[in-house]
């Protein structure tokens, strides 16, 4: 028996992307949430001279796994034993990784809706079933602790994303700490999807490690440290469950690429070239929200981290793919579908990544501006 599998919707629009690019259009890609910057110029080098003296064999980096346990010290004030952190082949692998080893098929495991796709048909793959809570626009579309308490009968696990994608809202320290506490409680097992750690304009981002010990954490070099190409990202694992993580690493994933590794380890030694990454995705978010509203698209819930606006156009469409298309073969403008996000009320939402340069971003505004008059009320795309 297997489930059905929704299609990750922003694939197809970025398939059509290239498609006009390779035309000769000129494309603004807003549909991935793809750092633009290209990865630390340290790492960059560090992967020259190990491409000339390395055999680049399976391999998991004992030092790169430590520098990932002082990052922990580092950022979140954590002790984490270098030995529960295994390196993975970017996120994907990771949540996969964590989901086949925490929970068993048949188990129910509760997530925010709109949330990641790859939750919901990650979870459907591995036979678990998804639990999806509708957040509102008035709750920032994040789950709380009341939420998980009042759910009967408990789910066997909760998936955590702040930064969430794909509205970049952050639940707040205090939120955290009582939804861990319910979970705890409840004797929910907690999956916590940090890729975007880093990524934040004021509010502040905690591990869900300073408040529950025995939850999955997902982390990757995708986001905040610009690497996505190189595949690689961690997962670490509780006490419990380390011994079978680490054999389904092996078996399903081996090792991620040597390469990555290396460079990897250099990359955290970049710190003033990340951080100014920050700084452009900053005003690309101040240039958003400033011009959004007065192009009628002001139903926003402002994201407060990764790099992402999550907006209403149901005065426009009922059908948020279609509308998607359309954008993009008149103006070049690829963003995503809200219906990878939310299968039920997506139809009428779209996500833009602003981790592109400044002066894309302020050309897609321009070609908005243009573009959206045309876009009569209930449009159909």
């Amino acid at each position: 028996m297997s489930f059905s599998i929704d299609p990750f919707h922003a694939m197809a629009v970025a398939k059509l992307a290239y498609a006009l690019q390779a035309e000769g259009r000129s494309v603004i890609h807003m549909e991935f949430g793809q750092p633009s910057t290209g990865a630390p110029s340290a790492a960059i080098a560090k992967a020259h001279e190990m491409l000339d003296k390395d055999t680049l064999g399976y391999w998991e980096s004992p030092k790169l796994r430590e520098r990932i346990a002082h990052f922990y010290r580092e950022r979140e004030g954590i002790a984490v034993d270098p030995d529960a952190i295994l390196l993975t082949c970017g996120a994907s692998p990771a949540l996969i990784l964590a989901l086949a080893t925490a929970f068993r098929p048949g188990a129910t495991v509760a997530l925010a809706r709109p949330g990641y796709v790859a939750y919901r048909n990650g979870l459907k793959t591995l036979h678990i079933n998804p639990l999806e809570l509708e957040c509102e626009e008035a709750a920032r579309f994040q789950l709380s602790a009341d939420m998980i308490a009042a759910l009967d009968p408990a789910p066997e696990g909760v998936i955590v994303a702040s930064p969430a994608n794909p509205t970049g809202t952050i639940i707040p320290p205090d939120e955290l700490k009582a939804l861990a506490e319910v979970c705890r409680d409840r004797k929910i097992r907690i999956l916590s999807d940090e890729i975007y750690h880093g990524l934040s304009y004021g509010a502040p981002t905690h591990s869900i490690l300073r408040y529950d010990e025995s939850a999955f954490v997902i982390n990757s070099f995708s986001k905040y440290f610009s690497m996505p190409g190189w595949r690689l990202g961690w997962l670490v694992v509780p006490d419990d469950h380390l011994e079978g993580a680490k054999a389904r690493m092996g078996n399903m994933f081996l090792t991620p690429p040597s390469l990555s590794q290396h460079a990897a380890l250099a990359a955290f030694d970049c710190r003033d070239e990340l951080e100014a990454n920050i700084d452009t995705y900053r005003r690309n978010r101040e240039l958003l929200l400033e011009a959004l509203p007065g192009l009628g698209l002001g139903n926003i819930a402002p994201p407060d981290g990764a790099f992402y606006v999550y907006v209403s156009v149901g005065h426009l469409t009922n059908d948020s793919l279609s509308f998607c298309e359309k954008l993009l073969r008149d103006t070049g403008v690829a963003i995503t579908p809200g219906l990878d996000f939310d299968p039920v009320d997506g139809h009428r939402f779209v996500r833009m990544s602003f981790a592109v340069s400044t002066e894309l971003v302020k050309e897609a505004i321009e070609r908005l501006r243009v573009w959206l008059p045309t876009m009569g009320p209930n449009a159909q795309g």
